[in-house]
């Protein structure tokens, strides 16, 4: 069983508008798709449910002005993060690079991530075979980088496929100037000057990083890690 992680960059036409508010705005710093429903339906329906870290007021003005959503459903977490239960008909321009996934016998394992400018990372299941044959489906237009390949397993899934390319190229920068090691052997001041970007710049891209990988790692790991101490008693 063969795993695709990917990286896929729609043109403007093909955006929704979540995705486009995603773009033009700062009001989203963090979404993912976390389960949906969209197959088999003949009544032109499809649901998903989202994980957001945004500006909740801005984001629900956006969401209220698509034409293709019926009814959604925003549960806040806290002041800065909220689930959306959404159900919207299905776009045509969805169903046109869905195709490359029709008949195919693949699986999307969730979440599904967007980056600030509202590409998404993919984790995807099935043969070697199946997994080709879907990119080659995927229309042109899509801009596809291929991130990670292999036989799947779950407890090797990379935790850092929301971070931005900049956001990449500072830790990998960071960890060969020895930013990471203890004791510390280069500062951020080093990272900047590799990087060729002020101090602060470099600071902001590697907090950014490193809180970004902190999250998806409780997200995944959180519920058995708490479970553990609950049952050893804190």
């Amino acid at each position: 069983m063969k795993y695709l992680d990917v990286h896929l960059s729609q043109p403007d036409w093909m955006l929704h508008p979540m995705q486009r508010f995603i773009r033009e705005t700062d009001a989203v710093r963090y979404e993912e798709l976390r389960t949906w429903n969209i197959a088999g339906r003949d009544d032109g329906l499809e649901y998903e449910l989202f994980y957001a870290e945004a500006d909740r007021g801005p984001y629900e003005a956006a969401i209220e002005a698509v034409d293709s959503v019926r009814w959604y459903d925003l549960t806040p977490i806290d002041d800065d993060s909220f689930y959306v239960y959404i159900c919207q008909e299905t776009r045509e321009e969805d169903v046109r690079w869905r195709e490359a996934f029709a008949a195919l016998d693949l699986v999307v394992v969730p979440p599904v991530s967007y980056d600030a400018e509202a590409a998404f990372y993919m984790t995807i299941v099935g043969a070697g075979e199946d997994l080709r044959t879907m990119l080659e489906g995927l229309p042109d237009e899509i801009d596809v980088t291929v991130r990670a390949i292999g036989e799947y397993d779950r407890r090797h899934a990379p935790l850092g496929g929301d971070l931005t390319e900049r956001q990449l190229e500072a830790v990998a920068v960071a960890a060969d100037v020895g930013y990471f090691e203890i004791p510390r052997e280069s500062g951020v001041d080093a990272v900047a000057a590799e990087l060729n970007c002020a101090s602060s710049t470099a600071a902001t891209l590697l907090q950014k990083a490193q809180a970004s990988v902190m999250r998806r790692l409780v997200r995944r790991r959180g519920e058995g890690v708490r479970g553990d101490l609950g049952r050893n008693g804190g």
